[in-house]
């Protein structure tokens, strides 16, 4: 699948954000991460702030729930029009069912891995997810360092997604650069988080482009 670059808003300026979507207006999509403090230590985000990020972009808005009560808050967000809504397998009940109410929501169904948690936690739910969203770091806090063990992860999600013959996607979000993404494209992920290597550049649209060419030339 052609590689995809969603900047991660929780590196933009808050203050400004209008033109800090307009700085990336050449991504594929956008990720917007949801922190409740408790499933991680931070806080960010919410209805309200997926609002204004969807009155000011033409982009697929892609919402990251680090929240505790994932199947109360997700449909919340399908309903506000995001076009993935993603949670935590380690923070959601009833997956099965939560799936099927997103879908029927009219919103792409991810579900999300900590570095630790294994794929087994996720293999029986394979078949009903759009997006398989692989932590790269811990999750909480954006500029950390790629987990280079997530590769072999990376590897496996996708063996065992080519095996089924699912057109899953294979998101990574953590530590991405111009070299991990060739390293992670290689291993089979396909869309990619970038949070500080897109939003510390002087040119965003720059370092998208070269993010992507980066996946493009690693990619299976």
């Amino acid at each position: 699948m052609t590689p995809a670059i969603h900047p991660s808003i929780l590196n933009a300026d808050q203050a400004h954000l209008a033109a800090e979507l307009d700085r990336v207006s050449t991504a594929d999509g956008l990720h917007v991460d949801i922190m409740d403090n408790h499933f991680v230590p931070n806080q960010f985000g919410g209805p309200g702030l997926v609002e204004s990020v969807l009155a000011h972009t033409s982009l697929p808005v892609d919402a990251h729930l680090m929240v505790t009560d994932a199947d109360r808050w997700a449909p919340v967000y399908a309903e506000t029009g995001c076009a993935i809504v993603t949670c935590h397998i380690e923070a959601t009940a009833a997956p099965f069912r939560l799936a099927g109410q997103l879908h029927r929501l009219g919103a792409g169904v991810g579900l999300a891995l900590r570095p630790a948690t294994p794929l087994a936690a996720v293999e029986p739910l394979l078949a009903e997810l759009d997006l398989l969203l692989l932590m790269t770091v811990e999750p909480g806090f954006g500029g950390q360092s790629f987990l280079e063990p997530m590769l072999d992860k990376i590897t496996a999600a996708r063996r065992l997604v080519g095996r089924r013959g699912q057109q899953l996607r294979i998101q990574i979000d953590g530590g991405v650069t111009e070299q991990t993404i060739a390293r992670a494209a290689e291993a089979g992920a396909d869309v990619f988080v970038a949070g500080s290597a897109v939003y510390r550049s002087d040119d965003a649209a720059a370092a998208i482009a070269a993010l992507r060419a980066s996946a493009a030339a690693h990619s299976h």
